[in-house]
C-alpha cells in the first residue's frame, strides 16, 4: 500500500538525516488522517491507494501553485523549496499520459460524440476527464482539447 511505502520512506529519510524529505513526508502522512477524518473514519484506518493518489496529488498541485505565486512574487529560493517538495511527492504518483497518447483519445472521443463546434469544447472536456481521470493532468487534458477547435 502506498501509505505503508510513504511511511517507510520517511523512516529512511529520517536515518539518513533528510530533513526536507521528512518534512514533505510528515505533512503526507497528515494529509492521509485528514482525509480519513474527513471521510467519516477512524484516524489510524489504513488509507486505500486511490484515496492516498488523490491526497498526493492535491499536495502536488498545492506546491505548484504556490512556487508559481512565489516566483511572481520574486521569492526564488521558496519558490525552488517548493519545487523541490513537489519532486518528492511526484515520485508517488503513478506515470501520467503524454499530450500525444491524450490527443488520440480526444480525436476518437471527439468523433464518437459527433462534436465538431468549439461551443461544445466543455462536453468533450467533460467526458474525456472522466476517462482519464488519474492517468492524465488536468491542465494537459485543456491544452489538448482547446488544439482540436
Amino acid at each position: 500500500m502506498l501509505q505503508q511505502q510513504v511511511k517507510s520512506d520517511m523512516v529512511a529519510a529520517m536515518k539518513a538525516k533528510e530533513p526536507l524529505k521528512v518534512e514533505v513526508l510528515r505533512g503526507l502522512m497528515a494529509a492521509f488522517t485528514n482525509e480519513l477524518v474527513t471521510a467519516k473514519k477512524k484516524p489510524d484506518e489504513p488509507v486505500e491507494d486511490g484515496m492516498a493518489i488523490a491526497v498526493i496529488r492535491r499536495e502536488v498541485k498545492k506546491r505548484k501553485e504556490a512556487a508559481e505565486a512565489f516566483r511572481n512574487g520574486n521569492r526564488t529560493e521558496l519558490a525552488e523549496k517548493e519545487e523541490s517538495e513537489r519532486a518528492i511527492l511526484e515520485a508517488y504518483l503513478p506515470a501520467t499520459m503524454n499530450r500525444e497518447e491524450i490527443r488520440k483519445i480526444a480525436e476518437a472521443k471527439k468523433t464518437d460524440l459527433g462534436i465538431s463546434e468549439k461551443k461544445e469544447a466543455g462536453k468533450l472536456m467533460g467526458m474525456l476527464m472522466k476517462e482519464l481521470q488519474g492517468k492524465a493532468d488536468g491542465g494537459d487534458v485543456k491544452a489538448v482539447v482547446d488544439e482540436l477547435f
